[in-house]
Parts: structure tokens; sequence; C-alpha cells
């Protein structure tokens, strides 16, 4: 295996943690080369002195101004850029050949979609880059040369189980593939009684039964948009048609989804949870090395069980699905709807069930249109978000 030279954007989240920890196990592979943060200078910080990158990059000036006196004082020559010029720079960066994309958000999608115009090979941990602008994701990628893997369990557990034809695209649309299984834990309030789903608090949705998570993600996983835009990307990184992808509960999270065949069989990739298996096969992919995490003893799982969704318990499930097959515009008014519910949600200006409210409103405001370039799909996230803090306003 040679030396993969590595951008980790969102270095300082739980992607660029656990991404840090399998790295750190194999030093004589990999090399540092940048690494950036939201506003989290502390935390950046200790991270630079670890791992001495050549460059850090911050969100916005006066973080990036702060990170650059704490090394300063330091004496590291780590240079510091800032905003969205600087994460786009070191998703393309010359010397590098591998970017892991672990920015949560929309504020993932331009710096990966530097990467994929750079022509990288790129570690895909941002849903929203492709749940925005997936048809002009997918074209940039493609015709540059860059190779996208998929860091979301579920899809590497897809990626895994269906045929590769060596380039790092698994051509789900194949005669031989029936079906893609999508599992999904159903997240902490799978049991809940519907009458108490008023009275959840941010702190009991950011609280994950199997996965430890950032907040807006855990909030995601709870209505299970997150699962929702996983659809999504799935639809477009495997070339399958929506009707084609299905979502199974699978409370235990160990089987992290499955490829049903048309001659019946049915492939299924099994695991602990734990986001270090599948961030360690795509950095060593087409190879396997290891990464950290306790091998998966059966006998102590002993059952495996699976249902299907309660569309009355997770409407945000079926809001991803209507947004696929409105097209256009829909999957970003979506996510931009989302994005800015879930915000609210966790400064406790509405309700959790507010949420799929706050989304269902932004449809039936705003029109879907056809996209062609990055500024349609940007001026349709700001014009969705405004509409939906109108509404979040009115709640």
């Amino acid at each position: 295996m040679r030396v993969r030279h590595l951008t980790i954007l969102g270095s300082t989240g739980t992607i660029g943690h656990n991404t840090l920890d399998v790295v750190a196990q194999h030093p004589q592979n990999f090399q540092v080369v940048a690494l950036t943060a939201n506003t989290d200078v502390d935390a950046l910080e200790k991270q630079c002195l670890q791992w001495q990158p050549e460059y850090a990059a911050m969100s916005n000036e006066d973080s990036a101004q702060q990170l650059y006196e704490k090394l300063k004082c330091h004496g590291l020559a780590t240079q510091v850029l800032a905003g969205v010029a600087g994460l786009q720079q070191v998703a393309s960066l010359e010397q590098i050949d591998t970017v892991v994309a672990g920015i949560v958000g929309a504020a993932g999608l331009l710096p990966s979609l530097a990467a994929a115009a750079a022509g990288k090979r790129i570690l895909l941990a941002n849903k929203e880059a492709l749940v925005m602008s997936g048809q002009l994701f997918m074209e940039t990628a493609r015709r540059n040369g860059a190779v996208l893997l998929p860091v979301d369990s579920e899809h590497n557990a897809i990626f895994q189980c269906l045929p590769q034809d060596g380039s790092g695209h698994s051509p789900g649309k194949s005669d031989s593939v029936n079906k893609i299984l999508l599992t999904a834990s159903g997240g902490p309030f799978r049991t809940l009684p519907l009458a108490h789903f008023d009275d959840i608090t941010p702190e009991q949705a950011v609280r994950h039964p199997n996965w430890v998570m950032g907040q807006k993600i855990s909030v995601d996983s709870a209505t299970m948009m997150n699962k929702g835009l996983e659809v999504i990307e799935a639809h477009w990184l495997f070339d399958v048609p929506h009707d084609l992808i299905e979502v199974v509960i699978h409370p235990q999270s160990v089987i992290h989804s499955m490829v049903s065949y048309t001659d019946g069989s049915v492939l299924a990739q099994l695991g602990n949870p734990d986001m270090r298996t599948p961030i360690a096969y795509c950095l060593a992919w087409p190879e396997r090395m290891s990464s950290g995490v306790e091998p998966l003893d059966v006998f102590d799982v002993a059952t495996l069980e699976f249902e299907k969704p309660d569309v009355q318990r997770y409407p945000c499930l079926q809001l991803c699905y209507q947004a696929i097959a409105m097209g256009g515009s829909a999957s970003i008014l979506l996510n931009a709807a989302n994005e800015t519910a879930v915000d609210a949600f966790l400064n406790q200006k509405i309700r959790f069930t507010a949420i799929a409210d706050t989304i269902e409103s932004v449809f039936n405001e705003i029109s879907t249109t056809e996209v062609k370039s990055l500024d349609d799909i940007l001026a349709v996230d700001r014009s969705a978000r405004e509409v939906a803090r109108d509404f979040i306003n009115r709640v």
C-alpha cells in the first residue's frame, strides 16, 4: 500500500476523530497534509500540534486568526486559511491524493465539489453533497477522474456487497441487482408512544442507542431524516432508482446494509457499530487494514431483528422519498428546510414534531425547478432557508 497524502475536512468532528485514530495506527501509510474545522479553535490547535500539517483551515476569519496566533506561539509553520475559499483550496491541493469529506450539512458541498473537480480520491461522509447536487457532483467526479468511496456505514456496506468494476464505481443498476436494503436503527424513539413525541427534548434526541455522532446527525437519526437522505445518496452513488431502495429497521445495527440479487441471494455486510471500520476500508481500498475495532462476536449478538418503518412515526423518511419523486430542486429544499428546523429544535425554538412540519411548509410554498448549475443550487438553498425560518417564527 503506497503512502496516501490526506486532507481531512471536518477533522474535529466524529468522522475526523475516527479517521485520525485509524491513521495513527498506520503512520507509515499516511501523511496528514491539511486539517479543517468549523469554529473549534482549541480542538484544531491540539490536532495541529500532534500532526503538524502543512495547512489548517477554519470556517471564518476570526477563528482562523485565533488559530494562527496559537500556532505561532508554538512555532508551527502550518499555513492557516479561512472561509469557503480556504476549504476549497485544501480540498484540491496538488500534493494530496485523498480527501476525507467529513463536514456535516450544506457547508460540506463546496469543498467536496472542489475535491471532485480536482480528481481526488474522496472518502465521502457528507451525504448532503449528493442530496443537494447529485447529478452535478457525479458528473464532475466522472469528468475529472475522481474516485468516490462511501464512508457512511450503510453505503460502505452496499459498496462492499455490490459488484465492482475495479474503478471505485459499484454499478447498482446491474441486471443482477434486484433491490438495495438500507438498514436503520430506528433511533432512540423507535418504541416511544407517539403521544409523547411533542415532549421530546434535544437532550433525548441526541442520545443515539448504538452510534456516537454529532448533534445534528443524531437528531436526523431520531427523525429518520438521516435514512431518507441516505436513500437519496444511494440513488446517486449507485445509479439505482429510488423505488429499488428499501429501508429496513434493524435495531442491533450489526447488519449495515444488504443487496438483494435476482438469483435469490442476499449479500450483507456485518460488523460492530463503529465508524472506524468503513473509514479503514476506504482508506485502504482496494486492500484492507486493521481499524482498531473489535471483531464481531455473532454469539454475543444472538438475535437480529427487522421491522418496516412506521410512516406516522417517521414522516421525514416519507418526505425524502417524496423529494426524489418530485425531482429537480426538491431535495435541495428538503435539506435546507431540515437543517434550519433541526437547528431551531436544538435551540429549543420548536418541538421535535415541527421538524417535519417545517419541511412540508417549504414544499408547499416553493415550487420545484430544474437546477443546472452550482449557482442554481445555492439560490434554491437560500430561498428554502428563508421560508423555513419564517415558518419557524410563526410556529
